[in-house]
């Protein structure tokens, strides 16, 4: 079965058709339980998202800052496995008809296995995966069972990048860049800066595959500032965050549903 990275790129590109940034969440599977975690996927998508990134959660996070590890964490003592990360992509995307990704780091796949990975997470109906640790000199094998499968291959740029460095990320990837917007680990800033969008510009100078921002954007102010200069907005940690700071689940749903329609009209120039 193919994966949908073609929902993915359209998607995408019916948001540039209409003048607009996409919005793509961040939420982690297991979180605060399974089942709970697919409802949190459900309403970011009802609430507005485009796009969800599930994070598939890992004991020794590099890029993910305080409050995902916070989630990652009780998603990991809940028991959590890349067979229920694969059940909340399949269930998502089954209730809402969206491109769901997985971002993940390298070596829960590894260990896994590659071929068993993508052919699991296209039969799911997922559109890809964003791999923040896998070095593109050393995913070539990744990148053939992804093309197989239908599936996108995300890989993730930084301010440090060289023009160079960037040029050949971009020829690797598939689905969107994902650029991010300072050098540091995820979380809510008081701002997006200028490094963000220098970056974005310098990406897109080497390819044709949309440029999507995050780490730090959370509130619809700073995701219409984004989206000036960005296909896509990257939110994580503040949806985590509603979650996290809810007095109960049904409240953390609430919340996760309500940032998302917020986001969304920052993204459409509303905020």
């Amino acid at each position: 079965m193919s994966g949908n990275v073609q929902l993915l790129n359209d998607t995408l590109a019916a948001a540039k058709s209409e003048g607009r940034a996409a919005l793509i969440a961040y939420l982690p599977a297991g979180f605060p339980t399974v089942t709970g975690g697919i409802e949190a996927v459900k309403a970011a998508l009802d609430g507005g998202a485009d796009v969800v990134e599930v994070g598939l959660p890992h004991s020794d996070p590099v890029l993910d800052g305080p409050v995902i590890q916070t989630a990652d964490d009780i998603a990991l003592r809940g028991g959590v496995r890349i067979a229920d990360v694969m059940r909340t992509v399949r269930e998502a995307h089954q209730a809402t008809g969206k491109p769901i990704l997985v971002m993940t780091y390298w070596n829960p796949i590894d260990r896994y296995g590659v071929e068993r990975f993508t052919a699991e997470l296209a039969e799911a109906g997922g559109a890809g995966c964003i791999l923040p640790d896998l070095p593109v000199q050393e995913s070539a094998l990744w990148r053939e069972h992804a093309d197989k499968h239908g599936l996108a291959t995300v890989f993730v740029v930084a301010p440090s990048s060289k023009d160079a460095r960037l040029a050949e990320i971009t020829a690797a990837g598939s689905g969107f860049v994902y650029a991010a917007s300072l050098m540091g680990v995820t979380g809510t800033r008081e701002s997006v800066g200028a490094q963000a969008e220098d970056l974005v510009r310098r990406t897109r100078a080497t390819t044709d595959t949309p440029v999507c921002v995050g780490l730090g954007v959370s509130n619809a102010a700073q995701a219409a500032e984004v989206a000036r200069f960005a296909d896509g907005v990257i939110v994580g940690s503040a949806f985590v965050k509603r979650m996290l700071d809810a007095s109960d689940d049904a409240a953390g749903l609430e919340g996760v549903r309500a940032l998302a329609a917020d986001l969304a009209k920052g993204v459409r120039g509303q905020a």
